[in-house]
């Protein structure tokens, strides 16, 4: 009976997203409690989710599509990570997202689309194997393009088509070594350690070759340099598409399915054997400092939010290539800290823009005397991707420097400091401008919220920042990220 759950808790999303197609811009109402309804409802699936894995029980929901492809969905320790970060950041974002669009337009389109978003998430963090991950990864692509042009002007259009050469160009390199590797080796279900140790070494170098495939279709997403640049250019979107992006679905997605490839499909030992742990890391490494020197030269706001996501979420892959438990905890781990840590970020960004005007950097003296609760928010978040104790990014590094060293990967190290100090830099100056700074005479573009718009926005915001905190104060509690995390890698390294 319990297999329908993974099915289910996709369904629940993409139901909701017909509906409030069907129901229409005028049923503001009946389109709220749904969004409401549905996120409660996921939620709830996934607390009794917990309580079945919890007790070894994996639920698995199978259908032939083809002889010998099969359509799976299956939640297992690692699925659960996901589906909880997706399901909690869902409520948290629908909150902001009805507060923030309040005075837009064409608000059904904009949260039909954004359920579906939500249901293509659930489906690749259960998905069983290689083929029922490429269709929910395809299917996040084609409902998040309508979100990036959701506001309809000059620049979210082609914002919007830049995203989309880019997914869908990786997405045709990603369909090419799915083919090659079902060709090779048939179809494969998500086993931990791997599936394709048994193939012999006169096929390495095919396995290589789709091993890199497969690292481009899904690096465009997680936005490994150099396919990262739709990145940036997707900042045009509304702020909670911003979070959605940057928190829970694309960048994640790909970097999800990185962590998938190494240590469900491959396995970290044949990873290694075939040399391909040393090209993702680099790659990594390179992203991170890339990523954060190129977020330091922004005055806009929301992109330097956006380089700053291009370096954090290398933090997971670089991780997963550098292996080991301690390493591989802290890449893993950061899928929800850093999507705890950006979604405030985000969060923070779309109030100073909607409330105030303010876009760029050089605006933002003496904000934290007009709105201190939300620049308080964004200090603690930006705090947090610094990597200051005790908070969320300083667990997440902790664990990849020590990792690191554990398997004599030294040169992480350096990598992490320099990240570390860019971090600062960038960060930094934003705070002291918010808290150290004189206000100006008039802000940019004023406007006045009425209580409920504010609450809506700005309790959310507050609130994935104290979860930020939480999870690296008590990173050592049983029902943390981290000991959750810990619990999954020790399967990988027992």
């Amino acid at each position: 009976m319990t297999n329908w759950l993974p099915l289910t808790m996709v369904l629940v999303s993409l139901v909701a997203g017909i509906i409030i197609f069907l129901l229409g811009e005028q049923r503001q109402l009946a389109r709220t409690l749904l969004n409401l309804g549905a996120a409660v409802v996921k939620l709830a699936l996934v607390a009794f989710l917990f309580m079945l894995i919890v007790v070894d029980d994996s639920p698995e929901f199978r259908l032939a599509l083809l002889p010998g492809l099969d359509l799976v969905l299956r939640a297992d320790a690692l699925s659960l990570l996901f589906t909880t970060l997706s399901a909690v950041l869902w409520l948290i974002t629908t909150v902001y997202a009805i507060a923030y669009l309040e005075r837009d337009e064409n608000r059904a389109r904009f949260f039909g689309f954004f359920s579906i978003c939500v249901a293509s998430t659930m489906g690749i963090a259960m998905a069983g194997n290689l083929f029922t991950f490429f269709i929910f990864y395809e299917l996040l692509t084609l409902a998040t393009w309508p979100l990036v042009a959701h506001s309809g002007t000059r620049a979210a259009i082609l914002g919007a088509r830049t995203y989309l050469r880019y997914t869908l160009a990786g997405s045709a390199v990603f369909l090419v070594g799915l083919i090659w590797l079902y060709g090779l080796a048939g179809s494969r279900d998500f086993i931990v350690g791997g599936t394709l140790e048994e193939i012999g070494i006169d096929q390495h170098l095919e396995l290589r070759i789709i091993f890199v495939f497969l690292i481009v279709g899904m690096g465009v997403k997680a936005a490994l340099f150099p396919m990262h640049s739709w990145l940036p250019r997707a900042m045009v979107a509304p702020a909670p598409v911003s979070a959605l992006l940057h928190a829970v679905a694309v960048v994640k997605a790909g970097a999800f399915g990185l962590v998938r490839l190494v240590e469900d499909v491959y396995g970290p030992e044949l990873v290694a054997e075939l040399g391909m742990d040393g090209l993702l890391a680099l790659a990594a490494a390179i992203t991170i400092i890339y990523g954060s020197v190129m977020a330091l030269r922004q005055t806009d706001i929301k992109r330097r939010l956006a380089f700053s996501t291009v370096s954090q979420v290398s933090y997971i892959t670089l991780g997963v290539a550098v292996g080991g438990m301690m390493a591989t905890t802290g890449g893993m781990v950061h899928l929800v800290h850093q999507g705890l840590m950006k979604i405030t970020l985000f969060f923070c960004a779309g109030i100073f823009a909607s409330v105030l005007g303010v876009k760029h950097i050089g605006q933002l003296d003496g904000l934290g005397r007009r709105m201190p609760l939300t620049a308080l928010s964004f200090t603690i978040a930006g705090l947090g991707m610094i990597g200051l104790p005790p908070m969320a990014g300083f667990v997440s590094k902790y664990y990849l420097g020590a990792g690191a060293i554990a398997v004599g990967s030294w040169w992480v190290i350096p990598v992490l400091i320099a990240s570390t100090l860019l971090n600062a830099a960038y960060f930094l100056p934003l705070i002291k401008r918010m808290w150290m700074h004189d206000e100006p005479a008039q802000w940019p573009k004023p406007v006045t919220l009425g209580r409920l718009e504010t609450g809506g926005l700005v309790v959310p915001t507050i609130v994935t920042a104290l979860l930020s905190v939480l999870v690296g104060l008590l990173a050592a509690h049983p029902l943390s990220p981290l000991s959750w995390v810990m619990g999954i890698a020790t399967e990988y390294f027992p």
